[in-house]
């Protein structure tokens, strides 16, 4: 079996071909109602995206509304590779790691 790619190691038309596969196998799973599968391959788009963009863009101690959920907003305390890690500000105060392809700035 062939060794999967990691997203680390692809180029930006690789990864916007895994991109475009992801969201395919979505759409086919979320129109054969597998849920589980559909929130997943969304999960892998995010992952996927994040390796597209650049990581010094994200700021800690700046604070971004988080992409798919109206209302919640993350502080950044300090940034690994493509994740960002903090806490939502209106969680419960325990510190989480997300892809930065997740996060808006606030205008």
């Amino acid at each position: 079996m062939e060794q999967e790619k990691r997203y680390s190691d692809m180029s930006e038309f690789e990864l916007r071909q895994e991109i475009a596969e992801l969201k395919e196998k979505a759409r086919k799973a979320e129109q054969m109602g597998m849920v589980n599968e559909f929130a997943v391959l969304e999960r892998k788009v995010q992952m996927a995206r994040a390796y597209m963009m650049t990581p010094d863009d994200f700021k800690p101690g700046e604070i971004y509304q988080i992409e798919g959920d109206p209302g919640q907003y993350f502080k950044i305390d300090y940034m690994n590779g493509v994740f960002a890690w903090g806490y939502r500000l209106k969680g419960d105060g325990k510190e989480e790691a997300l892809p930065i392809s997740v996060l808006t700035p606030l205008k």
